[in-house]
């Protein structure tokens, strides 16, 4: 029988609840378990896809084109594993599929109610995910006392009367804040999280106690008399990122197993472990991590970052983590400064800036505010042999300044940003111009990309496709990497582009669309329509990312 392990967040969001459960589903890995990881999403959307970056970050691509909450990147990335669209329910998927079968008939006459009706329907998505599974995780989103969190809590609790109690664990992730007034760590806010998980009749297994510093024995031995867990079962997660701090979350599985967490969720689960954990190659790449042999310097230059009086990285955050994964491979510290490119368009000649870095990375994104700008900074990279990659709209921007600037189109541009360029350089798919309904129709998921032979970009990826070849392959290399955008480089345009000196290193296996280009005289300068972050993990670096490193490197 499957063993679930239900996570939950308390006192406030973005408390971490996604790299614990994460962590935890490693360590489980790690034991010789199946495991998989479910992200409930209690939003009435359907899915991630039309979300604005700025309030809820990064949307993640699967490879079957789902579009979700960023959190899903952090179980791949610590699983070293593709997850399904499936992995993710939403409120939205859920009445939207009672509904669509109550107006096909299938109900046969019931009235269809909350109960039972959502929560089954919640529980059926669950047992598909987990279908030959040992172990599932599931977190569900936002804190508990929320309103929309009640119909998924009491799909747990269902959920737990059909399996027995034996069978699933909860644990209750929660702030421990220490106001500056009084710098003392408090631990009501934690009291009265657990009083609201028990009002939805749930008792918590763990409690994990996050905050800016560690649980003292004080504040441990109160939540335990006031939440009835024991002391051993409240573990102390302090902060593993900021000021003073290892500045990485992949250290948390390994503090976790400090506290033998993963021992003692197998005791409440009555389990054995199947094989002993072996953590040497992650400790080797936290090591890296922590204690690098060189410095490198990469200028992010993005669009999603302003936020009322705050700048939000999230909307890049597996561009980031790509980075780190190269930088750790190549046993060097990255040091990434957001830049926003619309200040590129107040003064353009704080572009010279980017002299001061050892590469620059333009991500994807979508309308026209700070398009200016980056095009700048693409133009400053390739005159001055900075290395630079650019990502989706990253590479389509840079098709732009290539043939604003190398093939004399002044007035080139994406119809994206203007209906009526006359040289549509990059133009919207002809299948996409009649689609009105925004949500899941992009294209979306994993595409085949022909790369070329003796390009930059096939080497790189052959030495991870074919096993670390050592010499330069000479017959067309098949890859697969996740896509999310309608644009692409007009065909009408690869004529101009490669009589000017742009490399078109990859193609659709019909030859129709720009996966990947690159300049070949330049010290590093690729791009691909794809999102190759997607597919990075700690122990298994995105081959574009390893090469942009070392191309900083030199």
């Amino acid at each position: 029988m499957t063993k679930y392990i239900i996570v939950v967040g308390g006192v406030i969001s973005g408390v971490g609840k996604g790299v614990t459960t994460a962590s935890i589903a490693r360590m489980m890995q790690e034991r010789g378990f199946e495991v998989d990881v479910i992200k409930i999403d209690p939003y009435i959307n359907c899915d991630a896809g039309t979300l604005r970056p700025t309030e809820h970050g990064e949307v993640w691509v699967t490879d079957d084109g789902g579009e979700i909450d960023q959190d899903l990147g952090n179980y791949e990335r610590f699983l070293g594993k593709s997850l399904s669209k499936l992995n993710n329910i939403t409120t939205g998927q859920v009445y939207r599929a009672l509904i669509e079968k109550e107006r096909r008939g299938d109900f046969l006459g019931e009235t269809v109610q909350f109960i039972p009706h959502v929560p089954n329907e919640i529980k059926s998505r669950i047992k598909k995910v987990s279908e030959g599974k040992d172990i599932v995780l599931i977190e569900i989103g936002g804190t508990v006392g929320d309103y929309e969190n009640i119909p998924f809590l009491f799909a747990m609790k269902s959920l737990e009367n059909e399996i027995g109690s034996e069978n699933i664990a909860y644990i209750l992730v929660t702030y421990m804040p220490i106001p500056s007034h009084i710098e003392e760590m408090k631990s009501k806010p934690t009291q009265l999280a657990v009083k609201l998980l028990r009002e939805n009749g749930i008792q918590p297994d763990f409690i994990l106690c996050r905050g800016k510093k560690r649980l003292d024995e004080i504040r441990k031995n109160k939540l335990e008399l006031s939440a009835n867990v024991k002391s051993e079962n409240i573990i102390s997660m302090p902060d593993v990122v900021g000021p003073g701090t290892a500045n990485t979350i992949y250290v948390i599985p390994l503090d976790l197993e400090k506290e033998q967490l993963g021992e003692k969720i197998l005791k409440r689960l009555k389990l054995e472990k199947k094989k002993e954990p072996d953590w040497r190659d992650w400790e080797e790449a936290v090591k890296r991590i922590l204690v690098p042999e060189r410095v490198i310097r990469v200028a992010m230059v993005g669009k999603y970052l302003d936020i009322g009086d705050y700048q939000l990285t999230d909307s890049y955050i597996s561009v980031n983590e790509a980075l780190k994964h190269a930088a750790v491979s190549n046993n060097v510290k990255l040091e990434l400064e957001w830049i926003d490119s619309k200040e590129f368009e107040k003064d353009k000649s704080s572009v010279e800036k980017l002299k001061m870095f050892n590469g620059i990375i333009v991500p994807g994104g979508f309308g026209g505010s700070g398009v200016e700008g980056k095009i700048y900074a693409i133009k400053f990279a390739r005159e001055n042999n900075i290395p630079y990659l650019g990502l989706c709209f990253g590479l389509q921007l840079a098709v732009v300044e290539f043939a604003r600037n190398k093939c004399g189109l002044s007035s080139a541009h994406t119809t994206e940003i203007n209906p009526v360029t006359p040289y549509p350089v990059i133009d919207i798919l002809p299948e996409q111009r009649n689609i009105n309904s925004k949500g899941g129709t992009m294209r979306l998921g994993a595409y085949a990309a022909i790369l070329k032979p003796e390009s930059r970009v096939g080497n790189l990826y052959c030495s991870v496709e074919l096993n670390n070849c050592d010499k330069k392959f000479h017959n067309p290399l098949e890859v697969y990497e996740r896509h999310r955008h309608r644009y692409e480089v007009n065909p009408g345009y690869h004529k101009v582009l490669q009589e000017n000196g742009l490399v078109l290193s990859g193609l659709s296996p019909d030859g129709r669309l720009v996966e990947f280009i690159e300049l070949p005289d330049h010290k590093f300068f690729v791009a691909t329509q794809s999102h190759p972050e997607f597919k990075s993990s700690l122990l298994k670096p995105a081959p574009l990312f390893d090469g942009f490193v070392k191309g900083c490197l030199n």
